[in-house]
């Protein structure tokens, strides 16, 4: 009998665990809509093919950098097929103040090219297929499905997503693939596209990585803060 009650207690360990941070996450989304009612990308865009380019270009690099570089660029080349037509060259040049700019150009050049080429120049809504594209990752394409299409395809875990879930407690990895899937099983589906935007939003104006404002912070009360000192 001993061995069967220490059996039955690592089996529900780990569900409490996940019923706490279930709830935990609930309230979270609760107050972040409050606080973010009309949270949206900050990558400036006026279609689907330039919101995967921005966000293509985004990696390691922050949205208003990437924005003033894309007003050129979507001026020179508004579509796919204006893109893939374009000189490595000049697309370098546009790109260049972003970092990795020869990788980053010949990214974009070749996920056009293959828009042109398979998909008539127009971004699929479908995961895998976009994937399948130069350049893009999920991350990236969950990003364009959720804010282009309204289609959640996954949760987008970028640098703010990653270290403030980790403060609250809803994932113990700092590998944006399991976080994801963490993510995914305590938020809502309903959730996952503004759930990213709002915590990106609140990493940016209060849970600032190295000065959090935790006193003025509205997710306090819900927050472990792990990782962090205890407020004093």
């Amino acid at each position: 009998m001993a061995k069967k009650s220490s059996s039955n207690k690592k089996i529900l360990e780990p569900n409490s665990l996940f019923d706490e941070q279930k709830q935990r996450a609930k309230s979270v989304i609760q107050v972040l809509k409050r606080v973010f009612p009309d949270a949206k990308c900050a990558l400036h865009h006026e279609s689907a093919f330039q919101l995967l380019v921005a966000t293509i270009l985004s990696a390691q690099c922050t949205d208003e950098r990437v924005n003033q570089s894309t007003r050129e660029l979507f001026l020179k080349y508004p579509d796919a097929a204006a893109l893939a037509a374009a000189s490595q060259d000049d697309v370098e040049r546009i790109v260049r103040p972003l970092g990795f700019f020869r990788n980053k150009a010949a990214n974009i050049r070749g996920m056009a090219q293959g828009l042109v080429d398979r998909f008539d120049g127009e971004v699929p809504q479908d995961i895998e297929r976009l994937i399948s594209l130069p350049g893009v990752g999920r991350k990236t394409a969950s990003v364009v499905l959720g804010t282009w299409f309204g289609i959640p395809s996954g949760v987008v875990v970028d640098t703010h997503v990653r270290r403030i879930t980790n403060l609250l407690g809803l994932t113990t990895s700092q590998n944006p693939e399991i976080i994801e899937r963490d993510l995914m099983q305590i938020v809502p589906k309903s959730e996952w596209i503004n759930f990213s935007h709002r915590l990106i939003h609140h990493g940016r104006q209060t849970c600032i990585a190295r000065r959090p404002k935790c006193t003025d912070c509205a997710l306090l009360k819900y927050c472990p803060r792990t990782g962090l000192d205890p407020l004093e």
